[in-house]
């Protein structure tokens, strides 16, 4: 009996069942004698070390009772928040002095400025020793032209960006609430309670379009020009002609498609590469739909709808009927759901076009051959 135990024990399955049988018992040991494992908290957000040279300047600027005065009375605090600086983008890759080139030990040294946004003015060109090609596309815009006409409100990159806190530009909700909407206060309500602005302001949803989507960032353009109005509805069909986006919606694609395809659209296309004077006003998808302002056609209605169209209608054809919007097939092309009708004749004529026309030209061929052999 004991042989046969050895043979077993020192057997290669009974040594496989005796290794496991003392590793399971050993767990069990742990477990029953080791307390659980306190839960490790998530690792704190990390922040940019602070330099040397950053932190002799901080060491003053932490005073948020300091502030420097300027020659019309006003004055602008020159405090630096230690917490948004390290979370800012340019934490850890700038210092003071990289900005601030001109500043030493004893300052305020250099110019003299009559008011804050005097001061404010004068750093427009910091950027541009890093960002030197966004710095050229600003002076493609209407802010800058207002700028070279002496409107000192018009924005300039501090104004959008910030200065010690400069967070990412792409997060889309900072880039509404904090940058176009400190100058642009009306518009920015009216388009917080749009279809797209309720999305991105109370669901954060960053698939909707917001400000610089529609109007870029940098190259800001008049949006009042005929150009802008004839360039719109490609504006809209970056994000309606997007069969992937469209379709986490449930929204059809051939909205740009049937557009392009009308009158209105072909015109709209044709006209934008006319010279200013050549161009023609025509509808485009903000005549309809409204601009900063603009609802879900299927939260509005279809009544609501056909009036908005009617209206729209009217401003051109004065004399049409109030069933003149009937007559358009919305946005949706012809189907057995949508004008089965038209759908029909369409599918008829799809048919007897090409029928009609073998049929001619066999005809004609064999009338030619019945000439050629009888003679």
């Amino acid at each position: 009996m004991r042989r046969r135990l050895a043979r077993l024990v020192f057997s290669l399955p009974g040594t496989l069942v005796l290794m496991l049988a003392l590793f399971v018992a050993s767990i069990a040991a742990r477990q029953t004698s080791a307390p659980a494992p306190a839960s490790i908290p998530a690792p704190a957000q990390p922040t940019a070390p602070i330099p040397e040279s950053v932190s002799a300047c901080l060491a003053c600027h932490e005073d948020e009772a300091m502030e420097l005065a300027f020659s019309d009375g006003t004055a602008m605090s020159l405090f630096v928040d230690v917490a948004a600086f390290t979370r800012s983008v340019h934490a850890g890759q700038l210092t003071c002095t990289d900005c601030h080139a001109k500043y030493d030990d004893d300052h305020p040294m250099g110019t003299a400025f009559e008011s804050r946004r005097a001061y404010t003015l004068n750093s427009y060109e910091l950027c541009k020793r890093c960002h030197f090609d966004t710095y050229t596309r600003t002076l493609e815009s209407v802010h800058y032209e207002f700028l070279k006409l002496g409107v000192e409100s018009a924005p300039i990159c501090t104004d959008c960006h910030g200065a010690h806190n400069i967070a990412d530009p792409h997060e889309k909700r900072a880039m509404v609430s904090r940058s176009c909407a400190a100058c642009h206060e009306e518009v920015n309500a009216t388009y917080a309670s749009s279809v797209h602005g309720h999305a991105l302001v109370e669901d954060n949803n960053g698939d909707v379009p917001a400000c610089a989507d529609c109007h870029t960032h940098h190259q800001v353009q008049l949006p009042g020009t005929t150009r802008f109005r004839l360039n719109s509805p490609e504006t809209c069909i970056r994000c309606h002609g997007d069969e992937t986006l469209m379709a986490k919606y449930g929204i059809s694609t051939t909205v740009a498609q049937t557009y392009l395809a009308d009158f209105h659209g072909v015109t709209a296309s044709l006209s934008k590469h006319l010279t200013d004077d050549q161009q023609r006003i025509v509808v485009t998808c903000n005549d309809c739909h409204g601009v900063h302002d603009i609802a879900s056609p299927a939260l509005k209605g279809a009544e609501a709808m056909k009036a908005t169209v009617q209206q729209v209608c009217s401003s051109c054809h004065q004399d049409a009927a109030p069933t003149f919007p009937a007559a358009w097939l919305s946005h949706y092309p012809p189907s057995p759901r949508n004008a089965p009708l038209v759908w029909a004749v369409e599918s008829m004529y799809r048919f007897f076009i090409p029928f009609a026309v073998i049929g001619l030209i066999l005809n004609l061929g064999l009338h030619v051959y019945r000439m050629s052999a009888g003679r």
